[in-house]
């Protein structure tokens, strides 16, 4: 696809949902600052801000579809902004104990290898768009980090737990599903 210029929907000459997906970037740095501070006050902002910005997850997606506002930047540009968001708080919490640490290298390993897998096949002009699957497993993994950045009561903590069991396996599958896809567009591509 090609850079395109869409009237309204091209601010700083990145259109919105590259903006958008830059302001993602651009929390994650805040997001670790309000959860090593390690504070009640600070926990429940951090998670109000995770929130906020997981949702223009789906904005930025909404408005490039709507408004025909697809480009090169924002292919790789989306899934990079998802991925530090989910990575940031995850490692953050990891090294100040209110995380499993087993848990977020299972996320961090798939994630890097989903983007390197994705940057292979960029290389070779091939694409790999989200599975539905992948959608759901990037809802999960984003309400159990957001369970696990507020500071929630122990009678909660098996709930918080479930969700990011469920949040795991799907982790763990769709990557599995990614590296076979991978895999597959490789060999056709080289034919």
């Amino acid at each position: 696809m090609s850079e395109r210029s869409n009237g309204g929907l091209t601010p700083f000459g990145l259109g919105w949902p590259n903006v958008i997906s830059l302001g993602r970037l651009a929390v994650a740095p805040v997001l670790v600052v309000l959860i090593a501070a390690r504070e009640t006050a600070l926990s429940y902002v951090a998670a109000a801000v995770f929130a906020v910005a997981a949702v223009t997850d789906g904005l930025d997606g909404y408005l490039a579809r709507r408004y025909e506002a697809k480009t090169r930047t924002g292919q790789w540009l989306d899934p990079l902004a998802d991925k530090v968001l989910v990575a940031a708080p995850v490692i953050t919490l990891a090294i100040a104990g209110g995380f499993p640490g087993w848990a977020a290298a299972i996320i961090i390993v798939r994630e890097v290898g989903v983007s390197l897998l994705r940057i292979y096949l960029g290389m070779r002009r091939v694409g790999m768009p989200a599975t539905s699957l992948a959608k759901v497993k990037t809802t999960f993994q984003l309400v159990a980090i957001t369970l696990y950045i507020l500071p929630l009561p122990d009678a909660l903590s098996g709930v918080r737990f479930a969700v990011l069991i469920v949040a795991l396996a799907l982790t763990v599958y769709t990557g599995l599903q990614y590296a076979a896809g991978a895999g597959r567009l490789a060999r056709a591509d080289s034919r």
